[in-house]
C-alpha cells in the first residue's frame, strides 16, 4: 500500500533546503518518492494520505541508550506514581531501593522506549547487557546501533545540548531509504531545537505509524 505523508515543511536531512508543502511517499517499509505534495498527490491519487502539522524530518538518534534504559527506571503509571512519582529514577541508591529484577527492568525499558518513540526517536546507540531490556528495545521497532561517543548525561530528548536540530537526525529521506521519520508541531528547525522533541506528533518506523499524539 502507498501512503503519502504530507507536512507544512519537509526537511529531508542535514543541510538540505526545507521544502514547504513537502511530502514523503511510502511503499511498504521504504520511501518511494520525496517532493512537493501537489506533485506526488497528483501522480499517486490512489495513495492513502496523512496530513501532519509542522515539520517532517528524519527520525532521531539517541546516544547512551543503555544508560537511559538499563540504569534508569521508569515508574509504572498510574500504579507506582503515588509512591515513586512520575519522573524517571536513576542513581545507585534509588535503584538499590527498588530491588530491581530482570523482568522489572524489561517492563521499565518498554515504558522507556515508548517515551523515546513519543519524541521522534527511531534509533538508539548503546550496549544492552540485560536480556529483557534488549528484547524490549528490539520489539519496540527502534534500531539498535553500537555505542557512540557523547558528552554529558544522555537524555530522552535527542536535541538536548545540540547546536543544530540536524545533529540529532538519523539518516536522510530519499527514494529507497528506510521509511523512518518523525513529525513535530513546530514552524521550522530553529523552533524545533528551541522547544525540543516533546513537540513530536508522529513517529514512523518501517513504514508503520508507531507513535501518534492523541
Amino acid at each position: 500500500m502507498l501512503t503519502l505523508h504530507a507536512a507544512e515543511l519537509l526537511v529531508t536531512g542535514p543541510g538540505s533546503a526545507p521544502l514547504a508543502g513537502g511530502a514523503v511517499l511510502v511503499e511498504g517499509d521504504r520511501i518511494a518518492h520525496v517532493g512537493p505534495y501537489e506533485e506526488l498527490g497528483a501522480a499517486h491519487s490512489h495513495a492513502r494520505v496523512r496530513r501532519w502539522p509542522g515539520v517532517l524530518t528524519p527520525g532521531l538518534l539517541v546516544r547512551g541508550a543503555d544508560e537511559l534504559l538499563e540504569r534508569t527506571y521508569y515508574p509504572d503509571d498510574p500504579y507506582e506514581v503515588t509512591e515513586l512519582g512520575a519522573d524517571p529514577l536513576s542513581g545507585e541508591e534509588a535503584l538499590d531501593a527498588l530491588k530491581m529484577t530482570e523482568p522489572r527492568w524489561g517492563n521499565s525499558a518498554r515504558r522507556g522506549t515508548q517515551r523515546l518513540l513519543a519524541r521522534g526517536v527511531v534509533a538508539v546507540c548503546g550496549r544492552f547487557t540485560v536480556p529483557a531490556v534488549r528484547t524490549a528495545v528490539s520489539r519496540s521497532g527502534l534500531t539498535i546501533l553500537p555505542p557512540a561517543p557523547y558528552e554529558g548525561r544522555p537524555a530522552l530528548d535527542p536535541f538536548a545540548g545540540r547546536e543544530a536540530a540536524a545533529e540529532a537526525f538519523h539518516g536522510v529521506l530519499e527514494p529507497g531509504a528506510a521509511a523512518r521519520f518523525a513529525v513535530f508541531a513546530v514552524a521550522d528547525e530553529a523552533e524545533l531545537l528551541a522547544r525540543g522533541a516533546t513537540t513530536c506528533v508522529a513517529t514512523v518506523i518501517g513504514g508503520r505509524l508507531l507513535h501518534r499524539r492523541r
